[in-house]
């Protein structure tokens, strides 16, 4: 019941109209708005702060048995014609150090022991060195 008595308080104002200054004009809305937006003062720094956030991993090294495995899936890959494989590869990040894991699975083109990469029928080329795991379907 304090509402009440609160607007009690008001009844000798409640019914007047809004006050207009005489000496000053009436800002527009617009204006008005811009006073209560977000204020920028150093411009990029969200930017600075989201690529400060954004976590990025470090490259794994893999030991003489889980390289010995790369291998030996990296030679029934050129061994067959179009395989099917889900590679599993680091791609470095180009503004800060380490990267992140990716995975892509389809038709492999080729295994190129030049380049020393291997080819994905879409078009994605893959470091040797990148790669962390071959997948390979069962055989059967």
């Amino acid at each position: 019941m304090g509402n009440e008595r609160d607007l009690c308080a008001y009844d000798d104002i409640i019914g007047l109209p809004h006050p207009v200054s005489a000496r000053h004009p009436q800002m527009s809305l617009h204006d008005r708005a811009a006073q209560f937006s977000p204020f920028a003062a150093l411009s990029g720094y969200e930017d600075a702060v989201g690529e400060a956030g954004r976590l990025t991993s470090e490259k794994i090294e893999l030991g003489e048995d889980a390289k010995a495995v790369l291998n030996t899936c990296l030679a029934r890959l050129a061994a067959c014609d179009r395989p099917w494989a889900a590679v599993t590869f680091f791609v470095p990040d180009s503004l800060k150090p380490g990267g992140e894991y990716r995975m892509v699975a389809g038709t492999v083109k080729r295994v190129d022991s030049d380049t020393r990469c291997v080819w994905m029928a879409d078009g994605v080329r893959i470091p040797i060195e990148d790669i962390w795991r071959i997948e390979l379907p069962e055989e059967g």
